[in-house]
Formats: structure tokens, sequence, C-alpha cells
């Protein structure tokens, strides 16, 4: 059980979140909607551990994936490197795998920036999953892509999503995208921003 119960957290005299208490249960999907800059991805940095300046307390698994914005690769490593560096157990035929699994067959030696921003997201997704996390947070990771790629990356996060079922927490600004994907939704409202009712 991933247990989030946030009293308070500050950028200097500005206080941008307030109580906001949650649990995800193991298997459970979790959409965070919210106006831009209510504090949606403050709180994921909370829930990851990434920023520990608040208060309150979080509970959640150390096998915790992230898949951030941007698919923040290391540009002068190929694809398959990615992988095997940031999953350590990982073997070759393990991230070849992986890498086909997200539609990247035969892409292994090529560096990021040889990757299309679509591409480049895949392969961030493969890294999340690689090592079957119990615990996956997504930062808005359909964010800049056309209709028809976003729609791609939708139905093959929803994939993996069933097939290793981590507990997962991910924001949105789209409905449509929280409705589809996640078993339950929380909206962020008001200053210093509270979980709605």
């Amino acid at each position: 059980m991933i247990a989030v119960d946030v009293t308070s957290k500050r950028f200097g005299a500005t206080q941008v979140l307030g109580r906001v208490r949650f649990d995800v249960a193991p298997g459970e999907t979790v959409a965070l909607l919210g106006a831009s800059g209510i504090g949606k991805s403050t709180l994921l940095r909370i829930v990851a551990g990434i920023d520990s300046d608040f208060q309150g307390r979080v509970t959640r698994p150390d096998a915790t994936a992230i898949v951030f914005q941007e698919p923040t690769l290391l540009p002068w490593r190929s694809a398959l490197d990615n992988l095997l560096l940031t999953q350590p157990g990982l073997d070759k035929p393990a991230a070849r795998a992986a890498l086909q699994r997200v539609g990247l067959a035969g892409r292994g030696d090529a560096f990021p920036g040889q990757l299309s921003l679509g591409q480049q997201r895949r392969l961030s997704l493969a890294r999340a999953f690689a090592g079957r996390p119990a615990f996956l947070i997504m930062d808005e990771p359909f964010v800049s892509l056309d209709p028809e790629r976003a729609a791609q990356m939708i139905g093959l996060t929803e994939a993996l999503i069933a097939e290793t079922r981590p507990a997962t927490l991910f924001v949105t600004h789209s409905r449509a995208e929280a409705d589809r994907l996640a078993d339950r939704v929380l909206v962020l409202s008001g200053q210093p921003a509270t979980l709605e009712a």
C-alpha cells in the first residue's frame, strides 16, 4: 500500500500544498487532475522521494519507477544501454525483449538523438516497466505528442499496466486519459491546493 499524507508544502513564504491525503492499493491506478501550476508535479516529486522538503509522510515501496514529462535518457548511451544501466540485473536478452514490447525492436543500438520523441517516450516506458516496479509514477507521459501518437502511447501504457499490475499514480490534464487508464481520479484544486471532496 502506498500511503500519502502531505500536510504542507511551501516554496519560500508561499504554501502550494495544503492537506493532501490518499492511498494507492496494490494494482490500482490513480489519476491526478488539476489546473496547470496547481502543484500536481510538486506532489509527484514528493511521492517519488525526490523532494523531501515538506511536512507530512509518504510510504512507498523501494521498487518504484518514474516516467517524467521529458524522457530523461542518457544521450551518450544507446537505447539498450539506457535500459541496462538503469535496471541492475537486467540482461541483454531481457532488455531487447523490453524494447520489442514497446515497438523498438532493432533500435537497441540507436542513441536517443536518433529516436523521435515518440520513440524516446517508448524507451522511457520500457525502462520503467523492465524492472517490474511495485509502484509506477508517471508525470504527464503523453504531453506534446500528436493525438495519434498519444493514443498509441495510451494503449501501450494500458497494456503494460495490465500485464505487470503495479500500483500506479499518474498526472494528466486530460480527463479522457484519466477515465481510460485510472480506477480512481483525484482532483487537486484551491490555494493552497488540496484534494476535492
